[in-house]
């Protein structure tokens, strides 16, 4: 099993996905360049945002992976921003048919973030406890819309210009509020294992929470049982 990821951010995302895969598929490892994937191998890129990743980025992932054939998925993981799910895949998905892509055994997987990474992150119901007291503006943000009841990919854009920017600005200052600091140069506790394992927890115990991300995780789980259920075979010959 090879992967190659093409995602839109050119930082959080090269941080954030690698910890999550090293949690939830330990057996892919990860190589620095495209050619030197083998068995269970993934190369992350980023396609320097949307919709360069569609240009760009997806022009580059078809070549490299017509000259190494190795590849079981490509997969591309974008925000949908101020779209729909729905209209963001369509939108892909017609690219896709337009450019005539055919990359033969390896299969495409589209992630959508709804509506970024940070919203996602903001799932961690531990990180904060709205009950407190909370300073301003944070406080502000929690009586528009408390994240820690409420489903992140559902909230608004507050005053702002779009949902990517509140739902950053609002994870910010839940991580103030901690006395820490998150940025997408270096979201810190964000990568950790513990907060991952905060977000999986909110999406058992929540399934209607956070469904691009509970998308996320499905896609993974056939991952590491495609890979599991090749070892037993192997083992097995």
């Amino acid at each position: 099993m090879n992967i190659y990821f093409l995602v839109e951010g050119n930082s959080t995302e090269r941080k954030i996905y690698p910890k999550w895969l090293e949690y939830l598929i330990p057996e892919l490892m990860r190589v620095d360049y495209h050619d030197q994937v083998d068995n269970n191998n993934y190369y992350l890129i980023s396609g320097e945002g949307y919709p360069g990743i569609l240009y760009d980025g997806l022009e580059n992932a078809v070549d490299k992976i017509a000259e190494i054939p190795k590849y079981d998925y490509l997969v591309i993981c974008v925000d949908a921003d101020e779209e729909s799910v729905e209209e963001r895949t369509e939108y892909i998905s017609e690219f896709i048919q337009k450019k005539k892509i055919n990359l033969g055994k390896t299969k495409i997987e589209i992630v959508i973030q709804n509506r970024c990474l940070e919203t996602w992150l903001l799932g961690n119901r531990r990180i904060f406890d709205s009950r407190q007291p909370l300073d301003k503006p944070l406080s502000d943000y929690v009586n528009y819309y408390d994240v820690s009841q409420k489903n992140p990919e559902e909230m608004g854009s507050y005053e702002m210009r779009n949902h990517a920017d509140f739902h950053y600005e609002y994870l910010r200052e839940v991580f103030r509020s901690r006395n820490t600091t998150y940025s997408k140069k270096n979201p810190k506790d964000a990568r950790e294992r513990y907060y991952f394992e905060e977000l999986q927890k909110r999406v058992r115990d929540k399934p209607e929470d956070l469904k691009t991300f509970q998308g996320f995780l499905k896609f993974c789980e056939r991952v590491r049982n495609i890979i599991n259920q090749s070892d037993e075979g192997q083992r097995l010959i």
